[in-house]
């Protein structure tokens, strides 16, 4: 079992920059596959990106490719969120996801973990 705790989350003016994070407790994070996924006011939930249990594959959402990215280490049961080029529509809380099913996912449903999220909000 894995519990997972966002951070990063803030305010910024569209153009700007975040970095998430997200803390996994546990001795076995490296073997889950990780997941981010943000849900807007009256929105349903959607993927962001996702990044397999060795970093090596890596997924992402047409809406955010080539401005986000995410990675992991390892070493510190952490994955990271780096977001730039930011728009008032990545407007949203973001959550972490973690799954030991998949050696990928980009399905909500097929991950098991989820944080409690941070929120990010862009202004124009």
């Amino acid at each position: 079992q894995v519990q997972l705790v966002e951070s990063g989350g803030g305010s910024v003016q569209a153009g700007g920059s975040l970095r998430l994070s997200c803390a996994a407790s546990g001795r076995t994070f490296g073997s889950y596959a990780m997941g981010w996924f943000r849900q807007a006011p009256g929105k349903e939930r959607e993927f962001v990106a996702a990044i397999s249990w060795s970093g090596g594959s890596t997924y992402y959402a047409d809406s955010v490719k080539g401005r986000f990215t995410i990675s992991r280490d390892n070493a510190k049961n952490t994955v990271y969120l780096q977001m730039n080029s930011l728009k008032p529509e990545d407007t949203a809380l973001y959550y972490c996801a973690a799954t030991k099913t998949y050696s990928s996912a980009i399905a909500g449903r097929d991950y098991g973990y989820w944080g409690q999220g941070t929120q990010v909000t862009v202004s124009s």
